[in-house]
This record gives structure tokens, sequence and C-alpha cells, in this order.
């Protein structure tokens, strides 16, 4: 047991340095070949934060263990929502952009909604992800060309902000790119192998592992993005964040990796998928309100992810 949570640990450190380092290598390597720090910021930092989870739900369903892939999706967008939105907004009450309200947060929930759909056989096709990749491309164009509707000065400083100038050598950059590219890949590895190891161990399955310590563990970068950003005061970055991740989990991730390998996860429950559609849904009436999501409203989000995680861990009699 020991030797798979130092896996875990391993795994965790590989994949979220690894992920730095290709998503920091990749901005300033387009930077260098004249791509707008507009594209950049819509396109390799957007995606960057869900780059964890990318990777090993990718692993896990080319190693046959779609509990792990689809539970580390239904989990990272539960996660995402009821703990990183109510600690956030419990640091720092979140003001909401009405776009979120008036797109993205419904669009989350409708794709919730499908993805609930879809996993009512607990599995997910070739089919169903070429779904999710034609509607990640088609998000994608949508969001070029709304943020082309925007003062052109104004969107392309605010992508640049985030994306400085570097002055390092370009042979350094390629040596991030690859060297996180490669770091991404074992960690991947290590989190899986050490989650399985986990679930076997606990005699419980790899879904309920995937729906929590892998979920929470590749959520780390937006738990870290959207709390720094509260603590700055920044908050409508914070629910931008993980919105967008949420979106990008269920059409990138799932699309890609089922793509690749369809995937089967038998214990997934309707409370999980009944969680992730409670919290989706729940995020608009708070998000509605005085367009802020408020301390004791996050308060209630923590509160609904401690019930929801005593609900679903199995007992140790019946482990």
């Amino acid at each position: 047991m020991l030797a798979a949570w130092g896996w875990i640990g391993l795994g965790l450190l590989l994949t979220f340095g690894g992920a730095e380092a290709f998503v920091r290598a990749a901005a300033s390597i387009a930077a260098r070949l004249g791509v707008p720090a507009l594209v950049i910021g819509l396109t390799v930092v957007a995606w960057g934060t869900s780059a964890p989870e990318l990777v090993v739900s990718t692993f896990a369903s080319l190693n046959g263990q779609g509990g792990i892939a689809l539970g580390n999706v239904v989990g990272s967008n539960i996660f995402n929502i009821a703990a990183i939105v109510g600690l956030a907004a419990v640091v720092y009450p979140m003001r909401v952009h009405v776009q979120l309200i008036r797109l993205d947060i419904p669009l989350m929930i409708g794709l919730s909604v499908l993805l609930a759909a879809l996993l009512l056989d607990a599995e997910i096709s070739r089919i169903d992800a070429a779904v999710f990749v034609t509607g990640m491309i088609a998000y994608t164009a949508f969001s070029f060309r709304a943020a082309a509707k925007q003062p052109p000065a104004e969107i392309e400083a605010e992508f640049a902000q985030g994306n400085p100038p570097v002055h390092r050598h370009v042979l350094l950059d390629l040596a991030l790119f690859v060297g996180g590219l490669v770091a991404l890949v074992l960690g991947s590895r290590a989190l899986v192998t050490g989650a399985v190891e986990i679930a076997r161990a606990m005699h419980i399955s790899e879904t309920i592992i995937g729906l929590t310590i892998v979920a929470a563990g590749t959520s780390l970068p937006e738990l870290a993005t959207s709390t720094v950003a509260a603590v700055r005061k920044q908050p409508d970055i914070a629910i931008g964040n993980i919105v967008g991740s949420n979106i990008f989990n269920i059409l990138g991730i799932l699309g890609i990796a089922g793509l690749i390998a369809p995937m089967q996860a038998p214990d997934l429950s309707r409370l999980d998928l009944g969680a992730m559609l409670v919290f989706a849904i729940a995020l608009l009436p708070l998000a509605w309100t005085g367009l802020a999501i408020k301390r004791a409203e996050g308060a209630l989000l923590l509160l609904g992810y401690v019930i929801y995680l005593w609900l679903m861990w199995p007992s140790p009699a019946s482990a």
C-alpha cells in the first residue's frame, strides 16, 4: 500500500511538472513563430490545466481501465464545482460575467446531461467520442469568433499579460517541450499504476479511485489557478477557468480518449452521475443571484461535496 501511494505521489509530481513545462514551452515556441497571444491563450494555455486529466484518461483507456478514465472526468467535474468553486468563493466572493450565465454555464449543464445520458449504459463508444470531438472543434471555433468581436487591443493585451515574452534560448524551449511531454506520460502511468494498486488493496472499484483520488489529483492545476485568482481578487478568472475546464473535460478528454479506445465503467453509479448533474445545475442559480457566488454559497458547495463523498465511499464492512 505504501508503494502505491508512492506511485501516486510520483505521478502527481511528474504530471504537474510536465504540464507546466509543456504549456510554458509550447506557448513560448508559438510566440516565437509569430502566433498571436490571443490564439495561444485560447488553445495552449486554456487547455493546459486539463493536460493531466487528458493524459491520465487516455492512458487508462488504452490499458482497459475505463473506470479510472471515466471516473476521472466525472469526478473532476464534480470536484471542480463543489470543491474548487466552493473553496475559491469562501476565500473571496466570486463575481460572474453575464456571458458565463448566458452561454458557458448552460452549455456545461447541457453537456453534463448528454454525458449522463450516454453513460446510462456505462460506456463511451467511438461514436460518442466522435460527437464530443466534433463539439470541441465547434466550441473552439466559436470561442475564436467571440473573442474576435471584442476590442482587439484590449483582448490581445489581456492574453499577452498571461503569456509574457521570454528571453531564453530556443533549444531550452524545445527541451522543456519534449521533457514536459515525457514527464506527462510517465507521470500518468505512475498515477494510474498507484491508483489501481490502492483499489485492489482496499477491495474497492477502480471507478471509485478514479472519482476521488485521481480526479482530485488531476484537478490540482485548476485548484491552484482558481484559488490564486480568488486570493488576488480576480474571481472572474477563477470561475471562468472552472467552467471552461469542465466543458473541455467532456468534449476534449472523453472525445480524444474515447476515439483512441472505447471506455467502460460498470461501477459508475447513478449517484455519481446525479451528483455531476446537481452541482452543474446548481451553479446557474448561484451565479445568477447578484451575479456572484457568495461565501455562504461556497460553503454550501463544499458541504455538498463532503456529503457526496460520504454517500459514495464504501463502508469498511462492504469494502
